[in-house]
């Protein structure tokens, strides 16, 4: 019989053998043609069907209508009974539920007369289950379809990863057989095992995004045998997801319920999701706005559904170095979708906590989402962000108790990468006009002291807001000016405060006083570190001069004159730069000092502006009072002797004693 042939006609296939078709059974509206001994040796069910067809013939109600048709011409009942004839000799099975449908019952046909079947990862899982259904085991015929299946499913499709993914996804459309015979509990089991034992560098973001990205997968040793294997392997893993996105919702749910069970490393299972979210959701990801050509758009429910099954299902723990900051731009992607398809509190709340876990891996582009609510009348959704910054300091706090670190105030380089990025975002939305004076004051107080080296990129923000909202109060004014610390301006930042006309006088006044103390510290150790070198110059030179006296007079008893007057002259040069370069130092302090008396006089011209303002209380207690100030009021006074009289005075008093 393995050289029978077949044929489809229509919405009939044909064995054709050159003998006529005894038996016709219809599978999805499709007759198929065939003989009832290859049938009946192969399948117990068949063979029982077609026996109970011919032990008890369904032909008594046609037979009762021929007799009812007496007024009929003798033609039609010829022709009646040769139709008769003709279906009582072709037994007739319908077999509306067959698994897998007509595509699997052609295979399984074709298995029964001996033709040679190709088995694949798509096709035995639907032909195990059809061969259930038929009852085609080995007690009935031997090497029967049951036991061949089982074999290649054990032997081939468990053993492979891919092959595992492809089976699984075959079992959609035999579901509840595969069910029951734990084709997709095998499948799935399969399919974490070898997923757990994998590389997880290779499941990562640079394979998601085209192969971008840093990391080891990136670096090639000299003959290139690194990159082609990593290479291979990247391609591998790149399929091993794309196999997995093609996977229902429902399966994909028990599939990653696998894999935690299993304890399988998070940065897999984040891969996992993500690549499937991305798939299916349009507009996730900035950088692919179209969605995949191969898969239609699913509804905005089914959206919201994969979108709540995602987040759900995300691992807790903060993604990997490697990947994290590809994965903390496309939970913000996440992040924003979920606010325009409506998805539910929890959800949100969840999606926002795994944000703040790894806020310092984010970008200001990632930080700036639109505000998509009515009810807010800014630009970009703030509260959001400041929940965010809020998960994150709890983090952060959580992993310092578990790090049992006793010093509190020590700078940890997370808390200084969110506030450089937090000090840009308040930059960026404080230019806007409906942003509250109360709302911006508390997303500037909302970061510890400890995240800011400089508060340079804080008054940056504060003289943007304060240029964007003009009208604000003198009192809305100080209290936003009040969140500066003084004294972590850079000097750029205090001489451009200092001209800076948006700010209040209690500002201007605080800022005056500390770069005066900034510029009294470095001319202190600029002077310092002079007074330091020219003993040394001078003790080298005197050692020179003693060192070369010594030479002179050995090269006078050997080589004459010549060698003294060259060195001699290479001396003199030496003495003579170090000269040079102590009065260009000197100029140099001279102009600074310049600098400092002109700041005195601005400071005691302001005291007594601030003396004429207050008459009651001495100068000390006003500028207390009135300014604030948190710092002693040491304003340097012009008629105190400078660093470089006392140092004169140190001088003359040791020339003294001597």
């Amino acid at each position: 019989m393995a050289a029978e042939k077949s044929s489809s006609k229509g919405q009939a296939w044909f064995c054709t053998t050159g003998l006529p078709s005894d038996i016709v059974i219809e599978v999805d509206e499709m007759s198929f043609h065939l003989h009832k001994f290859p049938l009946m040796s192969k399948s117990r069910k068949l063979h029982q069907l077609i026996t109970e067809q011919e032990t008890n013939p369904v032909n008594a109600s046609r037979q009762d209508g021929d007799d009812a048709d007496n007024n009929n011409n003798e033609t039609e009942i010829v022709e009646e009974e040769d139709k008769v004839e003709e279906e009582e000799a072709e037994c007739h099975i319908s077999l509306p539920d067959f698994p897998g449908g007509s595509e699997t019952f052609e295979m399984v046909a074709k298995w029964c007369y001996g033709v040679k079947m190709e088995l694949s990862s798509s096709n035995v899982a639907p032909l195990r289950c059809a061969a259930e259904f038929l009852e085609m085991t080995d007690d009935y015929s031997e090497d029967n379809l049951v036991s061949k299946t089982e074999r290649f499913l054990s032997q081939s499709v468990f053993k492979s990863l891919n092959d595992s993914i492809k089976a699984l996804k075959s079992c959609e459309i035999v579901l509840s057989l595969a069910e029951s015979l734990s084709i997709i509990q095998r499948c799935i089991d399969s399919i974490a095992s070898r997923a757990s034992s994998a590389d997880p560098t290779l499941f990562g973001w640079p394979v998601t995004e085209g192969g971008g990205g840093g990391g080891a997968s990136n670096q090639a040793l000299w003959n290139g045998i690194e990159a082609g294997l990593r290479r291979k392997a990247t391609k591998n893993a790149e399929s091993w997801l794309e196999d997995l996105s093609l996977l229902s919702l429902p399966l994909l749910k028990r599939l990653i319920s696998a894999m935690q069970q299993r304890d399988l490393n998070p940065d897999i299972i984040e891969s996992c999701l993500m690549y499937y979210a991305k798939k299916y959701i349009p507009g996730i990801s900035r950088s692919s706005r179209k969605p995949s050509s191969s898969s239609t758009i699913p509804s905005e429910d089914e959206q919201r559904e994969l979108l709540e099954t995602v987040i759900a299902n995300l691992p807790l723990e903060k993604s990997s170095s490697s990947t994290s900051s590809t994965a903390t731009r496309f939970l913000f992607g996440l992040l924003r979708t979920a606010n325009i398809l409506n998805a539910s509190e929890s959800c949100r709340s969840a999606l926002e906590k795994k944000i703040g876990s790894q806020l310092d891996q984010a970008t200001l582009d990632d930080l700036l989402i639109p505000s998509y609510s009515y009810l807010n009348e800014t630009l970009y959704d703030v509260n959001c962000i400041e929940r965010i910054l809020g998960f994150f300091l709890d983090s952060l706090q959580i992993q310092q108790c578990q790090q049992q670190q006793e010093d509190n105030n020590a700078r940890s380089p997370p808390l200084m990468l969110v506030g450089k990025l937090f000090d840009g975002y308040l930059a960026e939305i404080a230019s806007d006009s409906n942003l509250k004076q109360d709302k911006f004051y508390n997303l500037i107080i909302s970061l510890p002291d400890q995240a800011r080296l400089f508060d340079d990129g804080l008054y940056r923000a504060v003289d943007v807001y304060l240029k964007a909202h003009p009208w604000i109060s003198e009192a809305e004014r100080e209290k936003i000016c009040g969140v500066l610390d003084c004294q972590k301006l850079t000097l750029e930042a205090c001489t451009h405060a200092a001209q800076n006309e948006r700010l209040p006088l209690r500002a201007v006044v605080q800022v005056l006083f500390f770069e005066q103390l900034q510029l009294r510290h470095a001319i202190a150790g600029t002077l310092l570190a002079a007074d330091a070198a020219v003993p040394q110059e001078a003790g080298r030179a005197s050692g020179i001069r003693e060192d070369d006296d010594d030479v002179e007079e050995e090269e006078e008893t050997t080589t004459g004159g010549e060698v003294v007057v060259a060195e001699a002259s290479n001396n003199g040069a030496t003495w003579r730069k170090a000269v040079r370069e102590n009065q260009v130092l000197r100029l140099d302090m001279d102009s600074m000092r310049t600098r400092v008396h002109q700041l005195e006089r601005e400071c005691s011209s302001m005291k007594k502006v601030i003396d004429k303002i207050d008459k009651k209380g001495g100068w000390r207690e006003s500028l207390t009072r009135r300014f604030g100030c948190k710092f002693k009021t040491q304003v340097c006074d012009s008629h105190e002797q400078t660093v470089v009289e006392r140092r004169k005075g140190r001088q003359h008093h040791h020339d003294h004693q001597q």
